[in-house]
């Protein structure tokens, strides 16, 4: 008797932490931090919108997009890398392909990628960077590199009537460094360099 009233008073025990721990961790420390995320960074804590003008907001309606979500773009524009996410840069249903650099597909699909985009520029295939043929591990990647910024100007300039110089120096402008200067590699947003896109063209 004695024994099933310890394990009764262990178990009454064991399940008022679960449930403790559960309320603290699982509710409360959740909606502190979203709490002060909204509070003292409102702009990122509800995703990082962007307007057509380049602008933040926080109202979804207004948005063209997010700075840090990949999404795709007309042939006008700059394009992103690929994605294996969803139906490509679903937020929802982020992920990479999961192939080895060996995999018979991905070999397959990167070659093919490289001709397409080869052909779509008008250069070698040699010349296409390895970030233009392959998915980032979440595809939703928002950034490509410098270098596929700039095997893309030419289309870019052409198909919105601006100048390759000009094209070429709103990449320069759209040039993140590494982070904390260590981490990483150079980088371009996408969307933020089609929105300088958009607003020279409109501007001519």
């Amino acid at each position: 008797m004695k024994d099933l009233f310890q394990l009764a008073r262990h178990s009454v025990a064991g399940l008022l932490t679960l449930l403790l721990f559960t309320a603290v961790l699982g509710l409360g420390y959740p909606l502190a931090v979203t709490g002060i995320a909204a509070v003292s960074m409102p702009w990122r804590a509800n995703g990082s919108l962007v307007t057509a003008e380049g602008d933040h907001t926080t109202n979804p309606s207004d948005a063209v997009g997010s700075q840090i979500i990949g999404q795709a773009a007309d042939g006008t524009l700059f394009l992103p890398r690929p994605s294996a996410a969803g139906e490509g840069w679903d937020p929802l249903s982020s992920y990479g392909s999961n192939l080895g650099p060996d995999n018979e597909d991905l070999v397959a699909t990167i070659k093919q990628r490289k001709a397409e985009i080869a052909q779509r520029e008008g250069v070698d295939p040699a010349d296409v960077p390895a970030d233009a043929v392959t998915a980032s591990a979440s595809g939703l990647d928002p950034d490509i590199s410098p270098a596929y910024a700039a095997l893309q100007v030419p289309r870019v300039a052409r198909a919105n009537g601006l100048s390759e110089k000009r094209v070429r120096g709103l990449v320069a402008d759209h040039i993140d460094g590494r982070t904390l200067g260590v981490l990483g590699e150079p980088r371009v947003n996408v969307l933020m360099l089609n929105v300088a896109v958009r607003d020279a063209a409109r501007l001519g």
